[in-house]
């Protein structure tokens, strides 16, 4: 029976089965902070092999004007015969290796590094927090929530002087400046909501009307 596999979901496969490179290596992250550690690299000789008779053999036949294809593809598929096993048992010690860099919580069962790790209840600080650093992180709430308290009475208070019942346009019909509710507009001078009234009967009339609402008089 196989050992059991463990780091299901936060490792990230290295390994290489061809070429001058091919080997095992496996990159473990942390479930809380996402750093990550690498397993120590273990070359794939048989793999390097491989690339290197395709090599020679293809040297040896292009020389003569020929390909050497089918030997080159032999040589791999033997090195590949081996792979599968050989990178279990890679992955295997890899995983020895991580476990002296990762902590399994017993709470979430996440794997993380040590620094996310409270050693002295023997659980992740997703579950268990670092205290100090909670306290400190509840203070600047407490400041912040304040602040913004009385930020919030200021502009309560601010706004007793502040005429809601002045119409504002807050965007410039003439030249369509964003106007803020200025009373002129900072792009083109255009004074802002005023009221067009009727020379005959003095009624308001509404931007944009052809005729008076109040007479018909053709503005």
């Amino acid at each position: 029976m196989s050992a059991e596999i463990y780091f299901s979901n936060n490792y990230r496969d290295l390994c290489q089965e061809h070429g001058t490179g091919a080997g095992f290596q496996f990159e473990f992250s942390c479930n809380r902070c996402y750093d990550t550690w690498r397993s120590p690299f273990e070359a794939y000789t048989s793999g390097r092999a491989a690339s290197w008779v395709g090599k020679g053999v293809n040297a040896a036949w292009g020389m003569l004007g020929r390909t050497g294809y089918g030997m080159s593809s032999a040589a791999d598929g033997l090195a590949g015969m081996g792979y599968g096993s050989a990178r279990d048992s890679a992955f295997q010690r890899a995983i020895t290796h991580a476990q002296g860099h990762f902590n399994r919580c017993p709470r979430c069962t996440s794997y993380v590094c040590n620094r996310c790790w409270n050693a002295g209840q023997g659980i992740c600080l997703n579950c268990a927090p670092d205290t100090a650093a909670e306290a400190l992180a509840a203070q600047q709430r407490g400041l912040n929530d304040a602040v913004s308290e009385r930020a919030y009475d200021a502009g309560q208070q601010s706004a007793q002087q502040f005429d809601v019942g002045t119409p504002r346009q807050l965007v410039c019909p003439q030249c369509r400046t964003e106007t803020h509710g200025t009373p002129f507009c900072p792009g083109c001078g255009h004074r802002m909501a005023q009221e067009q009234t009727c020379g005959s009967c003095s009624a308001t009339v509404p931007e944009g009307a052809a005729f008076c609402p109040g007479c018909g008089t053709r503005r």
